[in-house]
């Protein structure tokens, strides 16, 4: 097919790139806490909001379900690795 439908590459790419830029945000977010901050704006392109310290384990949580979304969107660009582990 020449019609594209099928062939979400350049999607997938764009949703890539977004997804590591809110990572980094969140990163930024995190660590500004971590250091001792006691709040931090986030500003995530759509939202502006101000974190603070009790709020961390949301961050968190949002973190670890953006990697998770990166590494599915990878996956589906052939990008997985793969572990192999002898079964001895």
């Amino acid at each position: 097919m020449t019609d594209g439908c099928c062939d979400d590459t350049v999607w997938i790419i764009d949703r890539i790139n977004a997804t590591k830029t809110l990572i980094i945000k969140y990163e930024a977010a995190i660590d500004a806490l971590s250091s001792g901050v006691q709040s931090y704006q986030l500003d995530t392109g759509q939202t502006r909001q101000l974190v603070s310290k009790a709020q961390l384990g949301s961050l968190q949580s949002t973190l670890a379900g953006l990697e998770s979304r990166l590494a599915t969107y990878q996956q589906r660009l052939g990008c997985a690795r793969i572990y192999v582990r002898p079964a001895w």
